[in-house]
This record gives structure tokens, sequence and C-alpha cells, in this order.
């Protein structure tokens, strides 16, 4: 299966090469591909959205005519994976932006909610899912979940209750960056939902 990274900004080379290392030391059914162009876009079975900056995104997005296509696969079913600047970019509604970028999950973020850079953090956070060893997550310039609809199901949270991991359907969208660290759970777990939606249509 064929897991696109959006390739326009921030670190997309990390979920590539996270991807790469669980086909190639692992033995998952992933091959990566960079996403610039529709032509790439449309032969993907589910998309990473990197962290970066959300506003960034969202205008190349536009400027390379990828917004609604995107959009377009998205409602069909295409299952996507947004971390941080990509989870913003799934909100249905985000503080501080007058119109949502994808907008088609049922939360609502507020950009840049735990500080500047100099307030980045890490903490080690159960995930729901993922077993019981939490994972070490990274929040860098992190968004904060601060609704979700009751069709959202709540995968992590912060000590002080902060919703920082949710699913809905097929997609997937958290505050953090896994692929900064060695563990792949959760891109693996992106790849089960890959799989599942590819079973179901064949």
């Amino acid at each position: 299966m064929i897991i696109g990274v959006l390739a326009m900004q921030g670190d997309f080379s990390e979920h590539v090469a996270m991807l790469r290392h669980m086909a190639t030391q692992r033995g998952e059914p992933v091959q990566p591909l960079e996403v610039r162009t529709r032509a790439e876009l449309d032969v993907v079975d589910g998309l990473i959205l990197p962290g970066g900056e959300s506003t960034t995104i969202g205008k190349l997005l536009r400027d390379f005519n990828l917004l609604e296509p995107l959009r377009a696969r998205v409602r069909e079913g295409m299952p996507v994976f947004g971390s941080c600047a990509g989870a913003i970019a799934l909100a249905r509604t985000v503080g501080g932006l007058e119109e949502p970028l994808i907008g088609l999950m049922d939360i609502s973020v507020q950009r840049n909610a735990y500080g500047r850079q100099l307030q980045s953090f890490e903490i080690d956070l159960p995930v729901a899912d993922l077993g019981d060893v939490p994972m070490r997550a990274i929040f860098i310039r992190a968004p904060a979940f601060t609704s979700a609809a009751p069709g959202v199901s709540v995968l992590a949270r912060l000590p002080d209750g902060s919703i920082v991991a949710a699913r809905q359907r097929t997609m997937l969208a958290i505050s953090f960056h896994p692929e900064l660290t060695g563990d792949d759970r959760l891109h693996r777990y992106f790849a089960d939902m890959v799989l599942s939606v590819r079973r179901a249509a064949a």
C-alpha cells in the first residue's frame, strides 16, 4: 500500500523515514511517497499531513491546486493522519484562522496553545489502542484540541485533561510529533487504518 506524506513544508522527511523503517526493518507492506502534485495524491492509499506552519501549508495547498482534491479524497474515505500543523489542517474549527483548511474532522483546535518554541516539552503519554506502554510525546508549538464532537474517539489526554490525540472514522489527529522519536506505533496504527480501508474496498 502507498502511504503519502504531504511534502510541501515542515518535517515531512522524518515521516517518510519512519515509513521506510517500517518497510525495511519490520517488513510492513508500506511504500512511502512524497506528495506534491495531484497525480501523486491520486495514487496514495492514505496520507500523512506533517507538522510545520499551518498557514503556509494552507497557502501551498491552494497555490498547487491540491486543497479541493484533498478534501474530496478525505470525504471519500481516504485515511489521513495529521500531526501538529496537520491536525490543525484537519480541524473543522481553528482558533486564529478565519476559515478551516481541510476542515472535515469534528474537532476544534487552538494554535500554539502551549506557547512558543521555548515552551516545547516532552512527556510519557498513554495512548489508547497502543497498549500499556506510554509513548514519548514531543510537543513543539503544539495545538490543543479544545473540543471534540460525540463521534470523535479521544485517544490521549495530558494530565490536565487536555485532548492531544483523537480519531474520527478514517481521520487521525495528534498534537505532538511521533516522527521525532524511535517509536513507530502511531505510524503502524495508521497503516492498519489504511489496510482496513483497502480490504473493505476490495
